[in-house]
């Protein structure tokens, strides 16, 4: 599975896709993450087969849902708390909750990262 994560700028998205990848990767999964911008998805679409949008692209979600039901690609907003998924095992099961229609994990449940984070922050 082929995951793009989108932000403005690419700086969060690069986080959030190291993440997901490391998280992936250790649950043993072949998947590849990778940042995009608001302004590269037209091109970055091509190659995904999930779109995680950043909190902040809330107002753009329905043009890049549009967007992405041409080529068949899911498309997550993700919640306002993602960035302290330390360990991105929380967004990658947002990833298989919106692929396989569970609909992932609750935006309040914590991960493992933030039971352990909790206080630090």
């Amino acid at each position: 599975m082929r995951i793009l994560v989108v932000c403005g700028a690419g700086a969060s998205s690069t986080f959030v896709a190291q993440r997901v990848r490391r998280a992936a990767q250790q649950q043993g999964l072949g998947y590849t993450a990778f940042a995009g911008t608001e302004q590269s998805l037209p091109i970055d679409l091509d190659a995904a087969d999930v779109v995680l949008i950043g909190p902040h692209l809330g107002h753009a979600l329905t043009r890049i849902e549009k967007d992405a039901a041409y080529r068949g690609t899911t498309v997550v907003l993700l919640p306002d708390d993602i960035f302290q998924d330390l360990d991105g095992t929380r967004t990658l099961a947002l990833v298989h909750g919106a692929v396989d229609g569970s609909g992932g994990i609750p935006s309040a449940a914590p991960s493992s990262a933030d039971v352990s984070t909790k206080g630090t922050s």
